[in-house]
């Protein structure tokens, strides 16, 4: 592998984001359309299955969101590793990521097996509680495989393989569909299951992604010689260590990011059932658009990284001026598309003659207006998340979102929705000035510390 200067033109660097991020960016939506596929399909059997499916996928995300750090720290850490030509190091680091996984799925395991009382203890409906307990017991079998799923993606994407990515992503869309629908509505003579099908479907597709992922990682000829499984039972410490130590701080600030939006639909819950209506529909309108943000940040982080293990701080910046750029110009597209078309798009999720309709969208288009002012933020804050990430920067970021979000963003949110009575406007509001914080903060330690 070559070691000479990458080029630091703007141009020559926004390709090579748009090469690796592209890919990501498709993977990304699509692995967002497995939860709007058996959302629909929930949906369309009953609403008790609906409700307890999206309780259980709740629970299950964030436990995914925390273990998910272990994938995301491989990435930076081959992408440095591989700018080296250091095959030993990419293996040693992916494997021990993960062992990371699996020792975390093993930990996490009693909380689905225990779903169902303690649904039931959080004062949850009885019918949903039990249904959504099974939902957890069988779902809670496919956390392990999608945790390796997550690692093996991360060690594929920070050698530029992010075709592959996309595509088994894409693929695992159109078997959760099919499983689904032989197992929620019992068809061709296949029990129906409601939403227990559902987390069998789930189970499946991680299983199936996970087979095909690493098929490819170990048979590809230019990946062959880092013999990624060959005595994966060998423990090396000194490797999970350092991943361990870059992991944990990434899946902590993720997590604080998710808990705050969950806790912003709490409180918008409190206002009634309208209000949270408009909400979780404008909140998966803004997650669709942030995917384009989260797959240039992963980009961000390969090219930063590579750049680090090169030693070659120009090259390092430059990357990070191109991904910002791309993400900045995105988000004003964003912002345009939310002044023109908010309406249209809150539409799209509600019966044409459902009685509540008009309220609902005049509701969540108030809420699209303030998701365009935080559009700057929610790329700012994901791209130097990218970037720090890259320089394998982890531990005070993640203190930095959890004050930025819990501490700052969280309580202006109830100040503004409560307090000073702005509703859901304000409770987004208050989403805008967390995510600004945060944006402003980890940019001045990315900014300052390459300085240094």
């Amino acid at each position: 592998m070559s070691t000479s200067p990458a080029p630091t033109g703007l141009r020559s660097n926004v390709r090579a984001v748009l090469v690796l991020g592209l890919p990501l960016v498709g993977s990304h939506v699509a692995q967002f359309a497995l939860t709007v596929v058996d959302t629909v399909m929930l949906g369309w059997y009953s609403v008790t299955d609906l409700a307890a499916g999206g309780l259980g996928a709740m629970v299950f995300f964030v436990l995914f969101t925390l273990g998910s750090g272990f994938g995301h720290a491989v990435m930076p850490m081959v992408a440095t590793a591989s700018a080296r030509d250091d095959p030993t190091e990419m293996r040693r680091v992916t494997r021990m990521g993960m062992w990371l996984s699996l020792g975390f799925s093993v930990l996490a395991m009693p909380l689905f097996l225990f779903a169902a009382p303690l649904l039931g203890a959080m004062g949850q409906d009885p019918d949903v509680a039990r249904v959504g307990g099974g939902y957890l017991q069988i779902v809670g079998l496919g956390l392990a495989p999608a945790l390796l799923v997550m690692v093996i993606k991360s060690y594929l994407a920070a050698q530029g393989h992010t075709q592959v990515v996309l595509w088994v992503t894409v693929a695992a869309v159109f078997v959760n569909i099919g499983v689904n629908w032989l197992l929620i509505f019992g068809n061709l003579g296949f029990p129906e299951l409601g939403a227990r099908g559902a987390a069998v479907a789930s189970v499946v597709v991680q299983i199936v992604t996970l087979v095909a992922i690493l098929i490819y990682a170990v048979t590809l000829p230019s990946l062959r010689a880092h013999r990624l499984l060959v005595r994966f039972w060998r423990p090396d410490w000194s490797a999970l260590r350092q991943v361990n130590a870059l992991g944990l701080p990434i899946g902590g600030a993720m997590l604080a990011e998710t808990g705050l939006f969950a806790a912003s639909a709490v409180m918008m819950g409190w206002l009634g059932k309208l209000p949270l209506a408009a909400h979780s529909i404008a909140l998966e309108i803004t997650a669709i658009f942030f995917m384009v943000h989260l797959g240039l940040s992963n980009a961000a982080t390969v090219l930063v990284g590579r750049a680090k293990g090169r030693g070659d701080i120009d090259a390092l910046k430059a990357a990070a001026r191109a991904s910002m750029i791309l993400s900045l110009v995105f988000a004003a597209v964003t912002m345009l598309i939310y002044w023109t078309l908010s309406e249209t798009l809150v539409g799209l999720f509600l019966k044409p003659d459902d009685p509540e309709r008009d309220l609902i969208i005049l509701l969540g288009v108030s809420l699209l207006m303030v998701a365009a002012l935080f559009q700057l933020a929610d790329a700012g804050q994901a791209m130097a998340m990218g970037f720090l990430r890259g320089i394998h920067d982890t531990g005070q970021p993640m203190i930095i979102a959890a004050v930025s979000y819990w501490l700052v963003g969280l309580p202006t949110s109830y100040a503004l929705g409560f307090i000073a009575g702005w509703g859901g406007v304000g409770i987004w509001s208050g989403l805008v000035v967390g995510l600004t914080v945060a944006a402003l903060a980890l940019h001045l330690r990315f900014w300052s510390t390459i300085r240094r």
